[in-house]
């Protein structure tokens, strides 16, 4: 602003003609020490703002900015005050596992790689944010990993009795060569708890015969193709083959694949479950029954699971009519399906995606949470229900986070029938449901799933007014606590030796390790009910020394000079959170690795202590750490905030640039982050929206709070250096 107010102009004039009421003026010429000059007149505020020089001018340390990397790649205005104000930068969200991790575990490092390239021209350094936190994780992926595996059940009834099996008897089945021992195991099976056959082989065992369990006798249907399937797994690597008795053709046996892709009679047997599956139709009677011939190494011992040995009619007759055509999705595609609502979308899998890991599945995805109905799929029916009829709905579900879902059978005007709200985990299960159309017009069934944000994996929707044909059910296999440590310390060394390796030239300082800490001061142990979707607690999984696994891995992979950070907010307002973080980063250290510095993030209000603010500053300076601001701005609870409001802003930044100086010694200044440039909604969307709590306003102009941290940085008010002078 360059120009001269009125008023000011106006008091002058007063001045000089103060004595002239009715006469005419006679002019004289005034000694100099009485004249009045422009360097004289008071300035304005905002002509005071305006002229101060940009920020990073009036810093002895680093003064940073949290941005948004799409906002900085793409708005130059945005982008020209950032690089202009700042020495570093640190961005929001596009740094962190859940924006650069997709599903298959795969780093996208493009958009990084291109933003740091733009801050490389103008000199920015950019901010490592954030390697190892609970949230803005790919949690979808890092859940798979561990997920349990899941065992779909046959496909039908079983013809095979194993009730022999159940009891321990071998009624109806023959041990025609027990070897070293064949017998039933408790606790051995798929389950913890379930049954197993046991089967050792002698020492002196070479021929597939000398261990043989022959099957009871199995009934069948001429022509008809049967499914046999069955769970395997041995102490030691291991050979079996599978021979019959009532086949037109009881040799070769079964023929397997080998590992070069050669036919071979014997599959392989190692310490992890796996499913054998074949089919056999060349009936020479109306019964058949089989033999594990499991004699090839001496001394391995096999187990069977019991309840998942199946024998099943593939041709029987179909007792189900399925008024879904499009059920099972093998098509590829969701014909006769059309949805819509709250933004959600749906798609087909791909294939192997389905329940059981095996063909396709229906994928619904949820973006917010709203209300059940606001999304919805549905599958219109050839011809209306019958009024009345209970008929049953059936279908395999899973999502990716814990979800609610419903049923409805509604008509064309929206009226309907409804199942009720079905809780889905993160595990396929089985949902059966009846219900009874309560009028004649009922032509859509729908998916109701506005309510919880996240994805379903639908499979094998079924609706029949008769009864669904199930099978057995699936089994499910968790992973052991020290198999999932094993798999998820992994994917966090890949993330960080694969982050601070790329970047190891380009960023110095990491915050490596962010937001350990519950309010009260203990540890985030990540046993959490109400996760959202895209959080994750590595610590869940890898103990209390997840922190030490993450700070050693970062030091063994940065350049020596680099400062590796732990991170958290609200240590202004608890003290025990700051005296628990302080604890952990003693522990930390007693472990081995090294903690360089200490972030506080600060999103603090007009309200917040300002005795805190001090207490604070000086029980992180009394830990010799480098003490870093992370993520500094002052809200104010209002979009159109009053000039006091606005002043009181300005007053609370500068109070904690001034205590930041007063009790952080220098050697341990690490330095400040501003959190976001403006109050322009555009950077609000996510954190503080219909709020003003930063240094520019929603125009891109500058704040009174612009002059508060400005003279916080100087140390003194820096306009009483500035004159009325035109500049």
């Amino acid at each position: 602003m360059k120009h001269i107010k009125i008023l000011s102009v106006l008091f002058i004039s007063s001045i000089l003609f103060a004595s002239c009421e009715e006469e005419i003026m006679e002019w004289e010429e005034r000694p100099e020490n009485e004249r009045v000059t422009t360097a004289d007149l008071p300035l304005e505020l905002e002509e005071k703002i305006s002229r101060y020089e940009p920020l990073k001018t009036y810093s002895d340390y680093v003064l940073g900015a949290g941005i948004i990397l799409d906002l900085y790649m793409n708005n130059e205005t945005y982008r020209s005050i950032v690089d202009e104000n700042f020495d570093e930068v640190t961005v929001g969200y596009a740094m962190k596992h859940g924006a650069m991790v997709n599903s298959e575990g795969e780093i996208n490092f493009g958009p990084i790689d291109d933003f740091i390239a733009l801050t490389n021209q103008a000199e920015v350094d950019v901010y490592g944010h954030t390697l190892v936190w609970h949230a803005n994780q790919n949690a979808s992926y890092l859940n798979g990993l561990i997920a349990p595996t899941v065992i779909p059940g046959s496909s039908g009834a079983s013809a095979l009795d194993i009730s022999g099996l159940q009891d321990g008897s071998f009624d109806g089945w023959a041990r025609n060569n027990p070897g070293a021992g064949i017998t039933i195991a408790e606790d051995e099976g798929l389950t913890d708890d379930s049954q197993a056959i046991q089967l050792t082989a002698g020492s002196g065992s070479a021929e597939p015969y000398d261990l043989q369990l022959a099957t009871s006798e199995i009934p069948v249907v001429e022509w008809h193709e049967y499914e046999v399937s069955f769970y395997i797994r041995s102490d030691q690597p291991g050979q079996g083959r599978i021979s019959f008795s009532g086949l037109e053709n009881n040799y070769p046996y079964q023929d397997w694949y080998g590992t070069g892709g050669e036919y071979t009679e014997a599959f392989e047997t190692t310490s992890q479950w796996q499913q054998v599956k074949f089919t056999v139709n060349d009936f020479a009677d109306t019964s058949f029954n089989l033999s594990f011939d499991l004699g090839y190494v001496p001394d391995v011992t096999y187990y069977i699971d019991v309840n998942n040995i199946s024998v099943v009619d593939l041709d029987a007759d179909a007792e189900t009519v399925n008024l879904i055509t499009n059920s099972d999705f093998e098509g590829g595609n969701l014909d006769g399906w059309t949805g819509h609502g709250n933004e959600s979308t749906r798609s087909v899998s791909a294939e192997g995606a389905g329940y059981g890991d095996t063909g396709y599945a229906m994928i619904l995805t949820n973006p917010t949470e709203a209300q059940l109905y606001e999304a919805q799929q549905v599958f219109t029916l050839d011809e209306p229900l019958e009024e009345g009829t209970e008929y049953t709905i059936s279908f395999y579900v899973k999502a990716d986070v814990p979800a609610t879902m419903q049923v409805q059978l509604q008509n064309v005007d929206y009226a309907a029938d409804y199942s009720g709200g079905i809780e889905v985990g993160t595990n396929w299960q089985q949902v059966v449901r009846t219900m009874t159309p309560t009028t004649a017009d009922r032509t859509k069934f729908v998916f109701d799933f506005g309510q919880t944000a996240t994805t379903f994996y639908i499979d094998d929707v079924v609706l029949t007014s008769g009864e669904v044909a199930t099978g057995t059910g699936p089994v499910i296999i968790e992973m052991s606590d020290e198999e999932k440590a094993e798999i998820i310390g992994a994917a966090m060394e890949d993330w960080v030796v694969s982050m601070v390796t790329r970047y190891t030239s380009e960023v110095t300082a990491w915050d490596v390790v962010n937001e350990p800490m519950r309010e009260g001061g203990s540890l985030r142990d990540g046993n959490v009910t109400d996760l959202a979707s895209d959080d994750f607690y590595w610590q869940k999984y890898l103990g209390k020394d997840y922190a030490v696994t993450a700070f050693n891995l970062a030091r063994e992979h940065a350049e020596p000079s680099d400062v590796l950070f732990i991170n958290d907010y609200n240590l202004e307002a608890s003290m025990a959170k700051l005296d628990g973080l302080i604890e952990y980063v003693q522990y930390i250290e007693s472990q081995g690795a090294t903690v360089d510095g200490i972030g506080t993030q600060m999103h603090v209000t007009l309200n917040t202590s300002r005795d805190n603010i001090v207490e604070m500053f000086q029980k992180m300076a009394a830990t010799g750490k480098i003490i870093k601001v992370s993520e500094l701005d002052v809200r104010l609870g209002t979009a159109s905030p009053t000039t006091a409001q606005l002043a009181e802003q300005a007053d609370m930044y500068q109070f904690i640039v001034d205590s930041y100086n007063e009790y952080i010694p220098s050697s341990q200044q690490y330095g400040i982050t501003i959190w976001n440039i403006s109050d322009n909604p555009n950077e609000h969307e996510f954190w503080l929206p219909d709020e003003s709590p930063n240094l520019w306003d929603a125009d891109y102009e500058r704040k009174h709070a612009y002059k508060g941290v400005a003279d916080g940085l100087a140390g003194r008010d820096v306009s009483e250096d500035f004159t009325g002078e035109l500049e």
